[in-house]
């Protein structure tokens, strides 16, 4: 298992200080420069022990790392990349955390220095919960993590992304920048507007009679509005798209419902038991 000797995390909140804590702890890395806009921010993760050491200065704490994980907003990632990246020493490599990727991965050609290589990656892991407060070490144990390079990213820096991945406990599944959206739409993005949907159509009124299957149903609809405004519209189309087929499947509810089909009622209840149940064993994507 590789050591690294300065990694970098760009944005310490939950993924970044849930990073740092597991490379710190767990004797990974000797050191973890935790990069941040707020200095409130950076104490807390320091205090936490996510980072070694703190900067406000993004080319500054990227200067000595081997490894720099931007784990910022989607609608930032890019941006912060493109910046930290000239200030990378030779041989260094960049990842991220993004929710989405064909944006960052296809706005990232052509446009790093020589001997500065970027592998897009998005580890499926995280709560409603934000700030590295809210960190947890070993939170990517037994999570998949997806890696996604093109065919122009070097295969021996995909491997030490992977690498870097599964030290921390994750699995790894290699896709597409496009098929990692296209699945992420339906397994995380469309659920998010699905659980918003359903507690902003709950009357405030009746709040008080909700339980554990109205609060399951809509636990990730708490999550930071803003940072899932830029994670729907950088995926708008694949979003859109799977919107059609919940609202195709509804639709199906409806019908049977309206006509008193106890029996396509049936039908389309155990699909959904059926599909629910075979995701509990979490089955390894092989999509390339």
């Amino acid at each position: 298992m590789k050591h690294w000797d300065t990694v970098a995390v760009v944005g310490v909140g939950l993924i970044g200080g849930s990073i740092g804590l597991d490379l710190l702890r767990g004797g990974l890395a000797q050191r973890v420069v935790g990069i941040g806009r707020r200095p409130a921010s950076l104490k807390v993760a320091l205090r936490r022990g996510c980072v070694s050491e703190t900067t406000t200065n993004l080319e500054q704490g990227v200067a000595e790392a081997e490894l720099v994980i931007v784990c910022t907003p989607v609608g930032r990632i890019l941006t912060d990349i493109l910046t930290a990246a000239p200030a990378c020493m030779p041989g260094a490599l960049i990842t991220d955390v993004g929710s989405t990727k064909q944006s960052i991965v296809a706005g990232t050609r052509g446009k790093l220095p020589v001997g500065v290589t970027f592998v897009g990656s998005h580890p499926i892991a995280g709560s409603e919960k934000s700030g590295a407060a809210a960190a947890l070490e070993g939170l990517f144990v037994k999570r998949t993590t997806v890696v996604t390079p093109t065919d122009e990213t070097p295969e021996k820096a995909v491997l030490t992304i992977e690498r870097f991945w599964k030290s921390l406990g994750s699995r790894v599944v290699r896709m597409t920048p496009e098929a990692h959206d296209e699945a992420l739409a339906a397994t995380s993005h469309v659920p998010h507007v699905v659980a918003a949907a359903l507690a902003g159509a709950t009357p405030a009124e009746i709040l008080g009679l909700t339980a554990g299957g109205w609060l399951d149903s809509t636990r990730i609809a708490a999550a930071d509005s803003q940072l899932w405004l830029e994670i729907l519209t950088d995926n708008r189309r694949q979003v859109v798209a799977g919107l059609k087929k919940v609202e195709g499947r509804l639709a199906a509810f409806r019908k049977a419902l309206d006509a008193g089909d106890d029996a396509a009622l049936q039908t389309l209840l155990d699909e959904g038991r059926a599909r629910r149940e075979a995701a509990r064993g979490k089955p390894k994507a092989t999509v390339k």
